[in-house]
């Protein structure tokens, strides 16, 4: 049974676990690299933890039994407290098309309604059909903002939004 639960300093283990794994096993679809996060000390694990979990941001995790199997993050704009940002999703392959990806995005839209937002907003690079996919059959549509990709400026990351307003997105 899989169950989501909001990352603490209790989980901070697992938080870097499921972080390196998802930076191995998908590393252009992230931002930062697994050479600079493996090297990361307990005391910036402690303090990116806390980070996640505040008002202004929250990180969550998918679990398995006790075996992490999933992540997300999501933080309040800094300019427009009606926007928020979904970063670091990822579901490890042997969870992937079970349902773990929906419930972490249905976490994420219910902790941003609590906090009065009314959209959110991620990147996800153009070489990424799989997750431009997922996005798209939970309701999340291309604004047309782009930049490049930070690891690879060949590449172009896409911003992709969706509306959480009342319960007019496709999750509830």
């Amino acid at each position: 049974m899989i169950a989501i639960q909001q990352i603490t300093v209790v989980d901070v283990l697992h938080f870097k676990a499921i972080r390196l794994r998802a930076l191995q096993d998908a590393p252009g679809a992230f931002g930062a690299t697994y050479a600079a996060e493996s090297q990361l000390t307990d005391a910036d694990w402690l303090r990116r933890t806390e980070r996640w979990n505040g008002e202004k941001g929250a990180g969550f995790l998918a679990f398995d039994e006790s075996v992490a199997c999933g992540i997300v993050g999501i933080f309040l704009d800094e300019n427009d407290k009606a926007l928020a940002h979904v970063v670091s999703m990822w579901t490890s392959p042997t969870h992937r098309r079970r349902g773990v990806g929906r419930r972490l995005i249905e976490t994420v839209i219910r902790w941003a309604r609590n906090r009065n937002v009314t959209s959110l907003l991620l990147m996800v690079t153009s070489l990424n059909d799989s997750a431009i996919r997922f996005y798209e059959r939970l309701g999340f549509s291309f604004t047309g903002r782009t930049e490049s990709y930070p690891n690879d400026p060949a590449v172009m990351e896409r911003e992709m939004e969706l509306k959480v307003v009342g319960r007019q997105s496709k999750l509830s």
